[in-house]
């Protein structure tokens, strides 16, 4: 089992912090991705790079020796996603942080609009978004400010940690969920939830590399239950939240529950096609207040998914369509 160990450059007050996690990830893999950071137009005092090294079978800077300078590595006892990130946090300096899957990269030229965005405005968060393959179109799109707990009650959530970057004295004690899978789904609005100064652009920044053993495309029965019980955890986590908050606040979270409670039941039928499974879930939200899916107009997928899924005959045949 390996031990914790770090070794860092000398340490500056830098502009963004990137941190990067791995695991058992292919080094030609996290050399684009940390070629895509150093492409940047940063100087090594305004930027500092951290890669966090989730207990790999080897060493990730076996094959990163050339990088050794200029990034701080962390090497930890496997403890999954969660636990990687705090890892970073507690080792990062920067004023702002941006995370970054090893297996994912930036597309420099387009994340140097997210740059001028943040130096301009000064934001608490700055969302921008995915794409699938490398892009160099610049959207020249931003809208902002808006208080964390407005964008949550007026808009859908991408939650991913990706595809945003955020102020780094906003966290406070705030950390992801360790031992779950779906930490972003509580982090995130949590984190939205502290600012008061969020931007939002279209800018495809952060390139997303679709694989097949991504963690996330796991199917068997085992990992559904997981991914399901853990859904569960945060969904009833973020609903005790939602009751201590002010009501404008209350009301953002709430949207943010009852669409992570549409998943919760879409992942249900969709992976498990088991009636009684999708009852028994049922009766337990039913029991916390959380079914039937709140009456808002949310957007017309949610609309549509929540008057199928009412009455239990919506949701047999939808199950049936959904399992094809």
């Amino acid at each position: 089992m390996p031990t914790d160990e770090m070794l860092s450059p000398a340490q500056t007050t830098p502009l963004i912090s990137f941190v990067i996690t791995t695991y058992n990830l292919p080094a030609d893999l996290l050399r684009d991705c940390l070629n895509s950071v150093l492409l940047l137009p940063l100087s090594d005092d305004e930027r500092e790079i951290v890669l966090v090294d989730d207990g790999s079978d080897e060493p990730a800077l076996n094959g990163l020796q050339a990088y050794a300078d200029r990034m701080t590595y962390v090497r930890k006892a496997n403890g999954g996603q969660s636990t990687a990130r705090n890892m970073g946090i507690e080792c990062c300096h920067g004023t702002y942080i941006q995370f970054i899957d090893g297996d994912d990269m930036l597309n420099s030229h387009v994340y140097e609009h997210c740059l001028d965005i943040m130096r301009r405005e000064r934001p608490d968060i700055l969302l921008f978004r995915y794409s699938h393959q490398p892009v160099r179109h610049i959207s020249q799109t931003c809208h902002g400010p808006i208080e964390g707990s407005e964008y949550l009650r007026r808009y859908n959530l991408r939650v991913g940690p990706g595809g945003y970057l955020f102020r780094r004295s906003i966290l406070a004690g705030l950390r992801f969920h360790e031992g779950i899978v779906i930490e972003d789904e509580e982090f995130t609005p949590l984190l939205f939830l502290r600012a008061t100064r969020v931007f939002a652009t279209d800018a495809q920044a952060y390139y997303y590399r679709v694989r097949d053993d991504s963690t996330m495309r796991k199917s068997d029965a085992a990992w559904v239950k997981k991914r399901l019980d853990d859904t569960r955890t945060v969904i009833f986590a973020l609903q005790e939240k939602a009751g201590s908050l002010p009501p404008a606040a209350r009301e953002g979270l709430q949207r943010r529950i009852a669409q992570l409670t549409m998943v919760y039941l879409y992942i249900i039928m969709k992976q498990t096609g088991d009636p009684d499974i999708l009852e028994e879930r049922v009766r337990e939200l039913h029991e916390k207040e959380l079914f039937p899916l709140p009456d808002r107009d949310y957007n017309i997928k949610y609309q549509w998914f929540r008057r199928m899924t009412n009455t239990r005959t919506g949701r047999r045949l939808l199950t049936k369509c959904l399992r094809g």
